[in-house]
């Protein structure tokens, strides 16, 4: 009996510690990821893009319920917890969004706030203006089949995997020829591009590259590089994710990605830290540890810290009219170059523009010469030739260009791409800029190659068939 009671007791220790153990594991390595996620999306969701606390809570953040979120609208911030645990918070300031408090007080993130530069506002058609725009639609445009195309992007053939898209536009001849949004979303509306950042920090590097700040063939300037192999990576590798760096890009609990993004104050340091896993140029491996990177590349060509956050604005948003575009930072300072922006489909639109133009606006030059033709060349080791700098390109397989990302698509596309079907899309043999941006819970809920292949044959026909690219 005595036996049974020592077995008994044992038992209920061991049950007693694997619960503490389980506590511990959840609350110091599953619930802070949660929490840091639930915070910062919250607070970018409410104070950057204005929408409704209960639609974030239903959709944005709907993968992780047991995740709750508070807002302080006076002191600017969301704060979320998981069952009280795990408690993160996240801070709003004036352009630069929002960022988490990790390791870092909330006054120095306030003191970061500024007052970003913005292009006047403008009563003509865009892409000058946002007024409305009274033509007639161009020769050869299928206003049947377009409307078609873009009613079928918000379509939800499967109520168990959403789509929800939430704006569609479509850019032909430097003009809007179609435009829809959701309910509760307008062309006022900002929207998180996440991985079309990507392509906004390319923008950055080239800027940089064309004021004489940074060499895209020389090593990459990072102090911790400089006495092992990694001293050997350039800038352009990192550019073209073949830089050899290890990185695991993944988004889900104890994953480098979730790690960087929402654990740390500092999300280039810890992609820095990584070592070598291969010899540079030799892999195709997207990595948005390598984007931030390079987003602090571009920081540390500045002296002043508050002159880098006012860059963007002044040498991208503002020459363009991105009025609405919001680049977030982390607890550093340092814009995060692989994530977060925030910008309405006109400005997205705006933006894809730019870069069907040769990097014009308005006759004026505002990326370097070269510097889009720089972007449409596709890194040697992707496979399927679908990467350039830090866009997705549709060339396809060099032995089999019929193998490619979007079959459907023209081989000259070129589009900025995002998490949950984010899309910023040009087309130079056909004059295009698509835009799509939404929520799909999955990858497979929204299907890029058939929308934008049902988009392209509904715009006018190129001018001969020797302008446009095979599909």
């Amino acid at each position: 009996m005595a036996r049974r009671r020592t077995l008994a007791r044992a038992a209920l220790v061991a049950v007693a510690l694997l619960v503490a153990a389980v506590g511990v594991f959840l609350t110091f390595w599953i619930f802070p990821t949660a929490t840091g996620y639930s915070a910062k999306i919250a607070c970018s969701s409410i104070f950057v893009a204005g929408m409704d606390e209960q639609r974030v809570a239903d959709e944005e953040l709907a993968a992780i319920p047991f995740a709750s979120f508070s807002v302080d609208r006076d002191a600017l911030t969301v704060t979320s917890t998981a069952y009280g645990l795990a408690s993160r918070t996240a801070v709003y300031r004036e352009g630069l969004g929002c960022a988490l408090a990790v390791d870092v007080e909330l006054d120095a993130l306030r003191a970061m706030a500024f007052e970003a530069p913005r292009a006047a506002a403008s009563d003509e058609p865009w892409p000058r203006g946002d007024g409305s725009d009274e033509r007639s639609d161009p020769p050869g445009l299928d206003r049947v089949a377009l409307d078609a195309a873009v009613a079928d992007a918000f379509a939800e053939p499967n109520p168990s995997n959403l789509r929800r898209t939430r704006a569609v536009i479509v850019v032909h001849g430097g003009r809007i020829v179609a435009e829809r949004y959701a309910d509760g979303f307008s062309k006022e509306s900002p929207m998180l591009g996440w991985s079309m950042t990507k392509s906004i920090t390319n923008a950055l590097v080239g800027l940089r590259v064309g004021q004489g700040a940074i060499d895209i063939d020389a090593p990459a300037p990072i102090n911790a590089w400089r006495h092992d192999a990694r001293a050997e990576i350039t800038v352009d590798q990192l550019m073209r994710m073949s830089s050899g760096l290890h990185f695991e890009e993944v988004y889900g609990i104890l994953a480098d990605a979730t790690h960087m993004l929402f654990e740390i104050d500092d999300a280039a340091s810890f992609a820095i830290a990584q070592p070598a896993a291969a010899e540079p140029d030799t892999v195709f491996s997207y990595s948005s540890g390598t984007s931030n990177i390079l987003s602090f590349i571009v920081r540390e060509t500045f002296d002043d810290l508050a002159a880098y956050h006012r860059f963007p604005h002044e040498a991208l948003f503002e020459p363009i009219g991105m009025r609405s575009a919001v680049l977030e930072t982390d607890g550093s300072g340092t814009f995060v170059g692989s994530s977060f922006t925030y910008a309405t489909a006109r400005d997205w639109a705006r933006f894809g523009l730019l870069y069907l133009q040769d990097g014009t606006w308005e006759g004026k030059r505002i990326l370097p010469e070269g510097w889009v033709e720089y972007t449409r060349e596709v890194t040697p080791p992707a496979p399927m030739g679908e990467y350039t700098a830090q866009w997705w390109a549709n060339v396809g397989a060099p032995d089999n260009p019929a193998r490619r990302k979007l079959p459907d698509v023209p081989t000259d596309a070129v589009w900025a791409s995002g998490y949950q079907g984010q899309t910023v899309m040009f087309v130079p043999s056909r004059d295009a800029v698509i835009v799509r941006l939404g929520l799909s819970q999955t990858r497979p809920a929204f299907d890029r190659n058939a929308f934008v292949a049902s988009v392209l044959a509904a715009l006018p026909p190129p001018a001969s068939a020797g302008d446009a690219q095979h599909s």
